[in-house]
C-alpha cells in the first residue's frame, strides 16, 4: 500500500513544529518540506538579539538538514512554489519540477508591508541602498554588513510595534543613533493603551532614541526621510518594520477560501478543499490570523495529531506577546485593547512602570506589562489556568512588590514555563544544559521570555525571582505587601 504523500509550503517555525511533532507520534507518510529560503528553518522572533549582538546567528536554527534526513524527510532549501494544482494533486516549483501530494500544507507566514514612502524603491525595482526590510535572517544579514562601526550612524526605524522596537534598541546597543516613526499615537498601539505606550516612549528616550508619533514617513531624499508634519529626519539607514500580512498568494491562486488568511476550520483545514490545510500566520481561524509563535505551534501540534489519526481539534489561542529588547520589558497577554472586562490598572510614570489587568468573572482576560515583569510568570499561569480571583486579589497582585529570592517559592513541577511551547517546570529540571532544553522541548525559543527562568532552574530549581510561586508549598512569611494571596491564589480551582 502506498504511503501518504505529505506536501509542507514552507519551512519557518510553524512548519518545523510540525514536522517535530509528526515525527514523534510516528506518522506513517512520506514528508516532503519545501523552503523558499536557502537556510535551514531559524527562529525569527531573536534575529532582533542577532543584530544586538547577544546571539549568533548559527544558534538560531531550529532543525537542520542533517537530523531531518535522518528522520526520512526530503528537505528542499532555496525551493519556490509557483503554482498549485488542486486538480492534478501537485505543487510546480519554479524551476518547472512538479512535485505531487495526497495532503498539503501551507506554512507560508507573512510578507513584509512595504509602506507608501516615495522614494523606497529605485526605477529598477530594488530597494534603495538606504533602505532595509527586517523580517528575514538575510535581512539581518545585510543590515549588519551596512553597519559601519564609530561612524557615527544614524537610522530610522519605521513602525512602532514590537518589532520596530527591538530593532530600534537593538541598533542602538550597536551605537546607531536610532529614531523611530510611529503613524499611531503612541508605541505598541494594538498591544498596549496610551499610558502604557508613553511609559515605553519615556524609556526608549532614556536609552537614547527619540520616538515620532502621530506622523508617518512621506518620502525619502536626499537629506533624508520626511516626514507628514514637515520634519526631515537626517539617516543612513531607513529600516521598515511596520509589520507584515499573510502570504496568501498561492492560495487565492488555487481557488482556497481566503479573507485575511486562508479559512481553516478546528481541525486547520482548509474549508474549500479537506485534502489542504494552513497553519501560522497563513491561516485564518473564526475570523482572527495571530501573527505569533505560540499559536503557530499549537496549531502545528492540533494538526499532526490529526493527520496521525487522532481527534485533536483547534479553538484559538491565548497569545502571549514579549518584548525581546535590551533594558525595554514589555509582556503583553491576550489583547488588553480589544477584551471585554473589568480594568484594574496601575501605572507609576516615574518609577517607569505600567501594570494593566482586564478581569472578567474574576478571570484575567488579557494583561500589558511595561518596565517591570516581576509578576509576569504569576500572572500567565493565572491567564493560562482561568483563575477566579476575588475582588481584591487582582488589584493586590499588581501592588505586589517585586519579589526577592528570599520570599520567592520554588516553581511546582506542574506550572508551565514557557508558554509558546507550553513546557512545565519538570520537564525543564530533566534536563542538564540550555542546549538539551531547546532541543528537547523548544522552551526559550519562542518569544525567549522564559530564558532566565530556565537558567535558574538548571542551576538547581532554586529560588526563582520572576512571579512564580508553589502553590502546594508554604512560602517564607512577609512583613511587608500582600502576604497570603500570592501563595494561595494559584491552588483555586478553575469554574
Amino acid at each position: 500500500m502506498r504511503r501518504e504523500r505529505l506536501v509542507v509550503v514552507g519551512n519557518g517555525m510553524a512548519a518545523t513544529r510540525l514536522v517535530e511533532t509528526l515525527v514523534a507520534r510516528r506518522y506513517d507518510g512520506r514528508i516532503t518540506v519545501i523552503g523558499e529560503e536557502p537556510v535551514p528553518a531559524y527562529n525569527r522572533i531573536l534575529l532582533s538579539a542577532v543584530l544586538e549582538g547577544t546571539h549568533r546567528a548559527a544558534a538560531l536554527t531550529m532543525r537542520d538538514p542533517e537530523w531531518l534526513a535522518s528522520v526520512g524527510v526530503d528537505l528542499r532549501l532555496g525551493s519556490r512554489v509557483l503554482e498549485l494544482s488542486r486538480t492534478a494533486s501537485h505543487v510546480v516549483l519554479v524551476d518547472g519540477t512538479t512535485v505531487p501530494y495526497d495532503r498539503l500544507v501551507l506554512a507560508t507566514g507573512a510578507i513584509a508591508t512595504l509602506p507608501p514612502i516615495r522614494g523606497l524603491v529605485q526605477v529598477d525595482g530594488q530597494l534603495h541602498p538606504k533602505v532595509h526590510a527586517f523580517r528575514s535572517l538575510a535581512d539581518c544579514e545585510g543590515l549588519l554588513d551596512a553597519l559601519v562601526p564609530d561612524a557615527g550612524q544614524r537610522a530610522v526605524v519605521v513602525g512602532g510595534g514590537l518589532l520596530g522596537v527591538q530593532v530600534a534598541r537593538a541598533l542602538g546597543v550597536r551605537g546607531v543613533t536610532t529614531e523611530i516613526v510611529e503613524g499611531s499615537e503612541h508605541l505598541l498601539s494594538t498591544q498596549l493603551d496610551e499610558r502604557g505606550g508613553s511609559i515605553l516612549e519615556r524609556g526608549l528616550k532614556k536609552l537614547g532614541s527619540d520616538v515620532y508619533t502621530g506622523a508617518r514617513a512621506v518620502r525619502l531624499v536626499d537629506e533624508g526621510l520626511r516626514l507628514d508634519n514637515g520634519c526631515t529626519l537626517q539617516t543612513d539607514l531607513v529600516i521598515l518594520a511596520a509589520g507584515g500580512r499573510p502570504s496568501t498568494a498561492l492560495a487565492r491562486q488555487a481557488g482556497l477560501f481566503v479573507r485575511r488568511g486562508v479559512v481553516v476550520d478546528g481541525h486547520l483545514t482548509s474549508i474549500t478543499d479537506p485534502r489542504v490545510h494552513a497553519i501560522g500566520d497563513c491561516a485564518e481561524f473564526a475570523g482572527r490570523v495571530t501573527g505569533f509563535v505560540s499559536p503557530a505551534w499549537e496549531q502545528a501540534v492540533v494538526l499532526a495529531e490529526h493527520l496521525c489519526g487522532g481527534e485533536a481539534s483547534y479553538s484559538g489561542s491565548r497569545s502571549v506577546a514579549r518584548l525581546r529588547a535590551s533594558d525595554l520589558e514589555v509582556a503583553v497577554l491576550g489583547e488588553p485593547e480589544r477584551s471585554d472586562g473589568e480594568v484594574v490598572e496601575v501605572t507609576n510614570p516615574i518609577a517607569g512602570t505600567h501594570r494593566k489587568l482586564v478581569v472578567r468573572g474574576g478571570v484575567i482576560v488579557a494583561a500589558a506589562l511595561v518596565g517591570d515583569l516581576a509578576r509576569v510568570g504569576l500572572i500567565t499561569q493565572l491567564y493560562d489556568q482561568r483563575t477566579v480571583l476575588g475582588a481584591h486579589e487582582p488589584g493586590e497582585l499588581l501592588m505586589a512588590e517585586r519579589p526577592t529570592p528570599a520570599e520567592s517559592a520554588e516553581l511546582p513541577d506542574d506550572a508551565e514555563v514557557c508558554a509558546c511551547a507550553g513546557v512545565s517546570a519538570a520537564r525543564i529540571r530533566a534536563c542538564r544544559t540550555v542546549d538539551e532544553v531547546c532541543g528537547a522541548t523548544r522552551a526559550t525559543t519562542g518569544c525567549g521570555g522564559c530564558t532566565s527562568v530556565v537558567e535558574q532552574l538548571l542551576a538547581g530549581g532554586g529560588p526563582v525571582s520572576k512571579g512564580f510561586h508553589d502553590g502546594n508549598k508554604a512560602g517564607p512569611s512577609r512583613q511587608h505587601g500582600p502576604p497570603s494571596f500570592l501563595s494561595q491564589v494559584v491552588r483555586k480551582e478553575s469554574s
